[in-house]
């Protein structure tokens, strides 16, 4: 459903064309999730929701895949006003 928008993320990733948002780190260090894993999750997940903010319209995408060590991982981005891959957050699933 989200197809292109995929597309587009995963071409900015591959180009290193992405930008983490401090809260983004900020959970990063709580869930244990590094760089390559935000990377891995774009580029091999999929787009689970998109989300309208309804004040401003911009769109962010909920996406769903795994880390490199095969666990499951979320990642909240949207595109930027600059051309890059804004990862908002990422978060693990609570078992």
């Amino acid at each position: 459903m989200f197809e292109q928008a995929l597309r587009r993320f995963r071409s900015l990733v591959r180009k290193r064309q992405y930008i983490l948002t401090i809260h983004a780190l900020e959970e990063m260090g709580e869930d244990d999730v590094l760089d390559e894993d935000i990377a891995n999750t774009i580029l091999t997940g999929h787009i689970v929701e998109r989300q309208v903010d309804r004040a401003t319209r911009e769109r962010k995408y909920v996406l769903a895949g795994m880390d490199c060590a095969g666990e499951p991982v979320n990642v909240v981005l949207k595109m930027g006003p600059t051309g890059k891959v804004v990862v908002i957050t990422v978060y693990r699933e609570e078992e």
